[in-house]
Protein backbone atom coordinates (compact mmCIF):
# COMPACT_ATOMS: atom_id res chain seq x y z
CA UNK A 1 0.00 0.00 0.00
CA UNK A 2 1.11 3.55 -1.02
CA UNK A 3 0.41 5.87 1.89
CA UNK A 4 1.00 9.81 2.29
CA UNK A 5 0.30 11.37 5.60
CA UNK A 6 -0.37 15.13 5.80
CA UNK A 7 0.89 17.47 8.18
CA UNK A 8 4.69 17.96 9.98
CA UNK A 9 4.25 17.71 13.88
CA UNK A 10 5.33 15.03 16.19
CA UNK A 11 1.85 13.42 15.82
CA UNK A 12 2.90 13.05 12.30
CA UNK A 13 5.98 11.49 13.14
CA UNK A 14 4.33 9.05 15.21
CA UNK A 15 1.87 8.22 12.67
CA UNK A 16 4.77 7.34 10.01
CA UNK A 17 6.75 5.59 12.15
CA UNK A 18 4.08 3.30 12.83
CA UNK A 19 2.96 3.12 9.40
CA UNK A 20 6.57 2.78 8.26
CA UNK A 21 6.83 -0.43 10.51
CA UNK A 22 4.22 -1.65 9.00
CA UNK A 23 4.83 -4.70 6.46
CA UNK A 24 1.71 -3.74 3.99
CA UNK A 25 2.67 -0.10 3.59
CA UNK A 26 5.32 -0.41 0.03
CA UNK A 27 5.96 3.47 0.16
CA UNK A 28 5.46 6.06 2.77
CA UNK A 29 5.42 10.12 1.50
CA UNK A 30 4.68 13.06 4.16
CA UNK A 31 3.62 16.21 2.62
CA UNK A 32 5.53 18.91 4.40
CA UNK A 33 6.66 16.71 7.36
CA UNK A 34 9.87 17.64 9.14
CA UNK A 35 13.86 16.48 8.98
CA UNK A 36 12.75 13.81 11.93
CA UNK A 37 9.78 12.51 9.25
CA UNK A 38 11.88 12.67 6.27
CA UNK A 39 14.07 9.56 7.99
CA UNK A 40 11.22 7.19 7.19
CA UNK A 41 9.10 8.62 4.48
CA UNK A 42 9.83 10.63 1.34
CA UNK A 43 8.67 14.72 1.89
CA UNK A 44 6.95 16.83 -0.83
CA UNK A 45 6.37 20.70 -0.55
CA UNK A 46 2.24 21.49 -0.39
CA UNK A 47 0.22 23.77 1.22
CA UNK A 48 -2.00 21.35 3.60
CA UNK A 49 -4.90 23.70 3.72
CA UNK A 50 -5.01 23.50 0.02
CA UNK A 51 -7.39 20.28 -0.60
CA UNK A 52 -7.44 20.32 -4.50
CA UNK A 53 -3.19 20.39 -4.03
CA UNK A 54 -3.43 17.83 -1.45
CA UNK A 55 -5.54 15.88 -4.16
CA UNK A 56 -3.12 16.24 -7.22
CA UNK A 57 -0.27 15.31 -5.23
CA UNK A 58 -2.17 11.79 -4.27
CA UNK A 59 -2.47 11.43 -7.28
CA UNK A 60 0.45 11.88 -9.00
CA UNK A 61 2.01 9.77 -5.61
CA UNK A 62 -0.85 6.60 -6.35
CA UNK A 63 -1.64 7.03 -3.21
CA UNK A 64 -3.92 4.35 -1.85
CA UNK A 65 -4.42 5.57 1.11
CA UNK A 66 -4.13 9.64 2.36
CA UNK A 67 -4.03 10.17 6.02
CA UNK A 68 -4.77 14.05 7.28
CA UNK A 69 -3.18 14.35 10.90
CA UNK A 70 -3.83 17.98 11.53
CA UNK A 71 -7.17 19.89 12.42
CA UNK A 72 -7.16 22.97 10.12
CA UNK A 73 -6.60 20.73 7.02
CA UNK A 74 -10.10 18.81 8.14
CA UNK A 75 -11.79 22.25 9.11
CA UNK A 76 -10.84 23.45 5.45
CA UNK A 77 -12.12 20.40 3.86
CA UNK A 78 -8.95 18.55 2.48
CA UNK A 79 -10.54 14.77 3.36
CA UNK A 80 -13.41 16.08 0.97
CA UNK A 81 -11.29 16.92 -2.03
CA UNK A 82 -8.83 14.06 -1.57
CA UNK A 83 -12.10 11.23 -1.29
CA UNK A 84 -13.62 13.59 -4.70
CA UNK A 85 -10.48 12.58 -6.69
CA UNK A 86 -11.40 9.19 -5.70
CA UNK A 87 -8.62 7.88 -2.82
CA UNK A 88 -9.35 6.78 0.22
CA UNK A 89 -8.91 8.94 2.95
CA UNK A 90 -8.58 8.28 6.85
CA UNK A 91 -9.87 12.01 8.50
CA UNK A 92 -13.45 13.29 8.53
CA UNK A 93 -15.43 15.58 6.18
CA UNK A 94 -15.46 19.40 6.59
CA UNK A 95 -18.47 19.40 8.13
CA UNK A 96 -17.61 16.45 10.43
CA UNK A 97 -14.71 18.07 11.41
CA UNK A 98 -17.30 21.29 13.11
CA UNK A 99 -17.19 18.91 16.27
CA UNK A 100 -14.24 20.51 16.88
CA UNK A 101 -14.10 23.57 14.48
CA UNK A 102 -16.62 24.71 16.46
CA UNK A 103 -16.96 23.78 20.33
CA UNK A 104 -20.93 25.32 20.02
CA UNK A 105 -21.48 22.83 17.36
CA UNK A 106 -20.33 19.92 19.60
CA UNK A 107 -22.22 20.67 22.30
CA UNK A 108 -25.76 20.86 20.00
CA UNK A 109 -24.18 17.46 19.21
CA UNK A 110 -23.86 16.65 22.54
CA UNK A 111 -27.29 17.39 23.15
CA UNK A 112 -29.01 15.85 20.58
CA UNK A 113 -27.03 12.29 21.59
CA UNK A 114 -27.38 12.82 24.90
CA UNK A 115 -24.10 12.59 26.16
CA UNK A 116 -22.86 13.79 29.34
CA UNK A 117 -20.93 17.53 29.37
CA UNK A 118 -20.43 20.38 31.32
CA UNK A 119 -23.31 22.58 31.34
CA UNK A 120 -22.45 25.37 29.16
CA UNK A 121 -23.82 28.88 27.69
CA UNK A 122 -22.53 30.09 23.34
CA UNK A 123 -22.06 34.18 24.06
CA UNK A 124 -21.39 36.30 21.41
CA UNK A 125 -21.97 40.11 23.31
CA UNK A 126 -20.56 41.51 26.19
CA UNK A 127 -23.52 40.87 28.37
CA UNK A 128 -24.54 37.48 27.52
CA UNK A 129 -20.46 37.18 28.83
CA UNK A 130 -21.20 38.74 32.03
CA UNK A 131 -24.09 36.87 32.74
CA UNK A 132 -22.54 33.41 32.02
CA UNK A 133 -19.33 34.13 34.29
CA UNK A 134 -21.88 35.26 37.12
CA UNK A 135 -24.43 32.21 36.75
CA UNK A 136 -21.29 29.58 37.23
CA UNK A 137 -18.62 31.27 39.12
CA UNK A 138 -14.99 30.70 39.71
CA UNK A 139 -13.26 28.48 38.41
CA UNK A 140 -14.26 30.07 34.96
CA UNK A 141 -13.73 28.22 32.22
CA UNK A 142 -14.22 30.07 28.71
CA UNK A 143 -13.40 28.56 25.28
CA UNK A 144 -12.57 30.34 21.84
CA UNK A 145 -15.56 28.90 19.57
CA UNK A 146 -13.23 28.27 16.75
CA UNK A 147 -9.29 26.71 16.05
CA UNK A 148 -6.84 27.79 18.30
CA UNK A 149 -4.40 25.04 18.38
CA UNK A 150 -4.80 23.65 21.70
CA UNK A 151 -4.71 27.43 23.44
CA UNK A 152 -7.98 28.96 23.35
CA UNK A 153 -9.11 27.78 26.54
CA UNK A 154 -8.38 29.77 29.79
CA UNK A 155 -9.11 28.06 33.54
CA UNK A 156 -8.61 31.00 36.31
CA UNK A 157 -10.44 32.08 39.25
CA UNK A 158 -9.44 35.91 38.16
CA UNK A 159 -12.77 36.69 36.52
CA UNK A 160 -11.09 39.93 34.54
CA UNK A 161 -8.88 37.38 33.41
CA UNK A 162 -12.13 35.48 32.15
CA UNK A 163 -13.05 38.49 30.97
CA UNK A 164 -11.08 39.87 28.57
CA UNK A 165 -9.94 36.38 26.92
CA UNK A 166 -13.81 36.02 26.19
CA UNK A 167 -14.18 39.34 25.16
CA UNK A 168 -10.91 38.62 22.75
CA UNK A 169 -12.75 35.53 21.14
CA UNK A 170 -15.89 37.27 19.29
CA UNK A 171 -18.16 33.80 19.72
CA UNK A 172 -17.27 31.96 23.07
CA UNK A 173 -18.31 28.79 24.94
CA UNK A 174 -18.43 29.56 28.90
CA UNK A 175 -19.19 26.42 30.71
CA UNK A 176 -19.14 25.29 34.52
CA UNK A 177 -15.62 23.86 36.07
CA UNK A 178 -15.76 19.93 35.71
CA UNK A 179 -13.53 18.60 38.55
CA UNK A 180 -11.19 15.13 38.59
CA UNK A 181 -8.74 13.70 36.39
CA UNK A 182 -8.72 13.87 32.98
CA UNK A 183 -8.53 11.79 30.21
CA UNK A 184 -7.60 11.41 26.45
CA UNK A 185 -9.58 8.38 24.40
CA UNK A 186 -9.41 8.11 20.75
CA UNK A 187 -11.40 5.65 18.93
CA UNK A 188 -10.97 5.17 14.94
CA UNK A 189 -14.22 5.06 12.97
CA UNK A 190 -15.71 4.62 9.68
CA UNK A 191 -18.97 6.49 10.34
CA UNK A 192 -20.72 3.22 12.12
CA UNK A 193 -18.15 0.61 13.82
CA UNK A 194 -16.42 2.48 16.49
CA UNK A 195 -13.06 0.61 17.52
CA UNK A 196 -11.87 2.18 20.91
CA UNK A 197 -7.97 2.60 21.63
CA UNK A 198 -6.35 2.61 25.12
CA UNK A 199 -6.76 5.34 27.00
CA UNK A 200 -3.96 8.22 28.05
CA UNK A 201 -3.16 11.29 30.01
CA UNK A 202 -1.92 14.07 28.82
CA UNK A 203 -0.64 17.60 30.78
CA UNK A 204 -1.51 20.94 29.35
CA UNK A 205 0.08 23.18 31.50
CA UNK A 206 3.65 24.68 30.63
CA UNK A 207 4.94 24.00 34.00
CA UNK A 208 5.78 21.71 36.58
CA UNK A 209 2.67 20.69 39.06
CA UNK A 210 0.39 22.13 36.58
CA UNK A 211 1.63 25.50 36.97
CA UNK A 212 1.68 28.32 34.41
CA UNK A 213 -0.44 28.95 30.58
CA UNK A 214 -2.04 26.03 28.64
CA UNK A 215 -0.16 24.75 26.26
CA UNK A 216 -0.32 22.12 23.32
CA UNK A 217 0.66 19.68 25.44
CA UNK A 218 3.79 18.82 26.86
CA UNK A 219 3.69 15.05 27.70
CA UNK A 220 1.80 12.06 27.92
CA UNK A 221 1.52 8.77 29.40
CA UNK A 222 -0.21 4.84 28.81
CA UNK A 223 -1.75 3.03 30.85
CA UNK A 224 -3.68 5.00 33.26
CA UNK A 225 -3.23 2.32 36.44
CA UNK A 226 -5.39 4.50 38.43
CA UNK A 227 -8.32 4.44 35.91
CA UNK A 228 -11.35 1.77 36.28
CA UNK A 229 -11.20 -1.30 34.03
CA UNK A 230 -14.67 -0.45 32.59
CA UNK A 231 -14.02 2.96 31.48
CA UNK A 232 -13.25 2.41 28.25
CA UNK A 233 -16.61 0.16 27.80
CA UNK A 234 -18.54 3.05 29.56
CA UNK A 235 -17.36 5.75 27.05
CA UNK A 236 -17.88 3.32 24.17
CA UNK A 237 -21.36 2.83 25.20
CA UNK A 238 -22.65 7.03 26.56
CA UNK A 239 -19.76 8.99 24.19
CA UNK A 240 -18.43 7.80 21.38
CA UNK A 241 -21.06 4.98 19.83
CA UNK A 242 -23.84 7.79 20.51
CA UNK A 243 -21.65 10.82 19.05
CA UNK A 244 -20.99 8.72 16.11
CA UNK A 245 -24.94 7.79 15.82
CA UNK A 246 -25.67 11.01 16.32
CA UNK A 247 -23.71 12.48 13.08
CA UNK A 248 -24.71 10.14 10.83
CA UNK A 249 -28.15 11.02 11.54
CA UNK A 250 -27.95 14.37 10.94
CA UNK A 251 -26.48 13.48 7.45
CA UNK A 252 -22.76 14.21 8.20
CA UNK A 253 -21.30 10.81 9.16
CA UNK A 254 -17.87 10.93 10.75
CA UNK A 255 -14.97 8.79 9.13
CA UNK A 256 -11.69 9.09 11.10
CA UNK A 257 -10.33 9.45 14.28
CA UNK A 258 -12.38 10.96 17.34
CA UNK A 259 -10.90 12.14 20.09
CA UNK A 260 -12.84 12.66 23.33
CA UNK A 261 -11.25 14.59 26.23
CA UNK A 262 -12.79 13.60 29.63
CA UNK A 263 -12.81 14.48 32.74
CA UNK A 264 -13.44 11.80 35.72
CA UNK A 265 -15.69 13.41 38.04
CA UNK A 266 -17.28 12.90 41.02
CA UNK A 267 -20.94 12.80 38.96
CA UNK A 268 -19.05 10.44 36.64
CA UNK A 269 -17.47 10.77 33.32
CA UNK A 270 -18.11 14.17 31.21
CA UNK A 271 -16.93 15.27 28.14
CA UNK A 272 -14.36 18.14 28.07
CA UNK A 273 -13.82 18.71 24.48
CA UNK A 274 -14.08 16.87 20.81
CA UNK A 275 -11.08 16.74 18.64
CA UNK A 276 -11.79 15.27 14.98
CA UNK A 277 -8.01 13.66 14.87
CA UNK A 278 -5.13 11.70 16.97
CA UNK A 279 -4.10 14.01 19.81
CA UNK A 280 -0.71 15.52 20.01
CA UNK A 281 0.75 14.21 22.65
CA UNK A 282 -1.17 11.56 23.31
CA UNK A 283 -0.61 9.66 19.92
CA UNK A 284 2.81 9.21 20.85
CA UNK A 285 2.26 6.69 23.57
CA UNK A 286 -0.57 5.26 22.36
CA UNK A 287 0.50 4.49 18.71
CA UNK A 288 4.02 3.07 21.13
CA UNK A 289 1.74 0.51 22.53
CA UNK A 290 -0.52 -0.54 19.55
CA UNK A 291 0.63 -4.22 18.11
CA UNK A 292 -2.04 -4.27 15.21
CA UNK A 293 -0.38 -2.99 12.19
CA UNK A 294 -2.04 0.34 11.60
CA UNK A 295 -2.33 1.02 7.78
CA UNK A 296 -5.17 -1.82 7.40
CA UNK A 297 -6.82 -0.22 10.14
CA UNK A 298 -6.60 3.08 9.24
CA UNK A 299 -7.87 1.75 5.75
CA UNK A 300 -11.02 0.12 6.60
CA UNK A 301 -12.08 3.17 8.31
CA UNK A 302 -11.36 4.83 5.31
CA UNK A 303 -13.55 2.46 3.10
CA UNK A 304 -16.14 1.93 5.75
CA UNK A 305 -15.26 -1.78 6.47
CA UNK A 306 -14.45 -1.34 9.52
CA UNK A 307 -16.58 -4.12 10.78
CA UNK A 308 -14.25 -6.42 9.61
CA UNK A 309 -11.49 -5.39 11.72
CA UNK A 310 -10.53 -7.65 14.93
CA UNK A 311 -10.32 -6.07 17.93
CA UNK A 312 -7.14 -4.04 18.55
CA UNK A 313 -4.07 -5.86 20.39
CA UNK A 314 -1.54 -3.93 22.47
CA UNK A 315 1.59 -4.75 24.34
CA UNK A 316 2.02 -4.90 27.83
CA UNK A 317 4.40 -1.97 27.61
CA UNK A 318 4.07 1.15 29.35
CA UNK A 319 4.73 4.31 27.25
CA UNK A 320 5.83 8.19 28.34
CA UNK A 321 6.57 10.94 26.09
CA UNK A 322 7.85 14.33 27.30
CA UNK A 323 8.11 17.14 25.09
CA UNK A 324 10.75 19.66 24.72
CA UNK A 325 9.68 23.14 23.81
CA UNK A 326 11.82 25.98 22.99
CA UNK A 327 12.35 28.51 24.68
CA UNK A 328 9.31 30.93 25.62
CA UNK A 329 6.69 28.52 24.36
CA UNK A 330 3.89 29.17 24.56
CA UNK A 331 4.43 32.70 23.79
CA UNK A 332 6.33 33.21 20.20
CA UNK A 333 8.70 30.70 20.42
CA UNK A 334 12.81 31.36 19.49
CA UNK A 335 13.51 28.94 16.58
CA UNK A 336 16.73 28.64 14.63
CA UNK A 337 18.60 26.68 17.10
CA UNK A 338 20.61 23.83 16.62
CA UNK A 339 19.29 20.63 17.97
CA UNK A 340 22.42 18.44 19.23
CA UNK A 341 22.40 14.80 20.86
CA UNK A 342 19.67 13.04 18.56
CA UNK A 343 22.74 10.34 17.00
CA UNK A 344 23.32 9.63 20.63
CA UNK A 345 19.93 8.46 21.65
CA UNK A 346 19.83 6.22 18.53
CA UNK A 347 23.10 4.75 19.31
CA UNK A 348 22.44 4.43 23.43
CA UNK A 349 18.81 4.60 24.10
CA UNK A 350 16.82 3.01 21.15
CA UNK A 351 14.81 0.86 20.87
CA UNK A 352 13.33 1.56 23.83
CA UNK A 353 13.38 5.23 23.68
CA UNK A 354 13.30 7.03 20.22
CA UNK A 355 12.53 10.92 19.61
CA UNK A 356 9.35 11.95 17.46
CA UNK A 357 10.04 15.43 15.71
CA UNK A 358 7.37 18.20 15.86
CA UNK A 359 9.37 22.27 15.07
CA UNK A 360 12.36 21.24 13.04
CA UNK A 361 13.78 21.65 10.18
CA UNK A 362 17.30 20.78 8.40
CA UNK A 363 19.60 23.63 7.54
CA UNK A 364 22.60 22.26 5.74
CA UNK A 365 23.99 19.23 7.95
CA UNK A 366 22.21 20.78 11.11
CA UNK A 367 18.50 20.08 12.65
CA UNK A 368 17.18 23.22 14.10
CA UNK A 369 14.37 24.03 15.77
CA UNK A 370 11.24 25.58 13.97
CA UNK A 371 8.46 25.44 16.01
CA UNK A 372 7.21 25.75 19.80
CA UNK A 373 7.17 21.98 20.33
CA UNK A 374 10.07 21.28 19.27
CA UNK A 375 10.76 17.21 19.90
CA UNK A 376 8.70 14.79 21.70
CA UNK A 377 11.05 12.11 23.11
CA UNK A 378 9.58 8.57 23.87
CA UNK A 379 10.03 5.71 25.56
CA UNK A 380 8.74 1.85 26.88
CA UNK A 381 9.16 -0.02 29.42
CA UNK A 382 7.89 -2.76 31.54
CA UNK A 383 5.84 -0.05 33.54
CA UNK A 384 5.52 3.58 33.51
CA UNK A 385 8.37 3.74 36.07
CA UNK A 386 10.67 2.54 33.80
CA UNK A 387 9.59 3.91 30.91
CA UNK A 388 9.45 7.53 32.52
CA UNK A 389 13.40 6.56 33.38
CA UNK A 390 14.37 6.02 29.96
CA UNK A 391 12.25 8.66 28.39
CA UNK A 392 13.91 11.30 30.74
CA UNK A 393 17.15 9.81 30.26
CA UNK A 394 16.99 10.41 26.40
CA UNK A 395 15.94 14.40 27.14
CA UNK A 396 19.06 14.74 28.88
CA UNK A 397 21.17 13.52 26.34
CA UNK A 398 19.58 16.77 24.17
CA UNK A 399 21.18 19.92 23.47
CA UNK A 400 18.43 22.57 22.30
CA UNK A 401 19.59 26.25 23.64
CA UNK A 402 16.84 27.71 25.81
CA UNK A 403 14.91 24.95 25.75
CA UNK A 404 11.98 23.64 28.30
CA UNK A 405 10.28 20.53 29.34
CA UNK A 406 8.12 19.40 32.21
CA UNK A 407 10.41 17.16 34.70
CA UNK A 408 7.23 15.45 36.23
CA UNK A 409 5.40 13.64 33.09
CA UNK A 410 3.95 10.14 34.57
CA UNK A 411 5.64 11.00 38.15
CA UNK A 412 2.29 10.51 40.06
CA UNK A 413 0.89 7.44 38.04
CA UNK A 414 4.43 5.68 38.04
CA UNK A 415 4.36 6.27 42.40
CA UNK A 416 7.03 8.28 42.34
Amino acid sequence: MKVLVIGGGAREHALCRSLSLDPVVTALHCAPGNAGIAEVAELHPVDQLDGQAVARLATDLQAELVVVGPEAPLVAGVADAVRAAGIPCFGPSEEAAQLEGSKAFAKDVMAGANVPTARSYVCTTPEEIDEALDAFGAPYVVKDDGLAAGKGVVVTDDLEEARAHALACGRVVIEEFLDGPEVSLFAITDGFTVLPLTPAQDFKRALDGDEGPNTGGMGAYSPLPWADPKLVDEVMATVLQPTVDELRRRGTPFQGLLYAGLAITGRGVRVIEFNARFGDPETQVVLARLKTPLAGVLLNAANGTLDSEPPLTWRDDAAVTVVVASHNYPGTPRTGDPIEGLDEIAAQDAPHAYVLHAGTKRDGDAIVSAGGRVLSVTATGKDLAQARERAYAAVGRIRLDGSQHRTDIARKAAGE
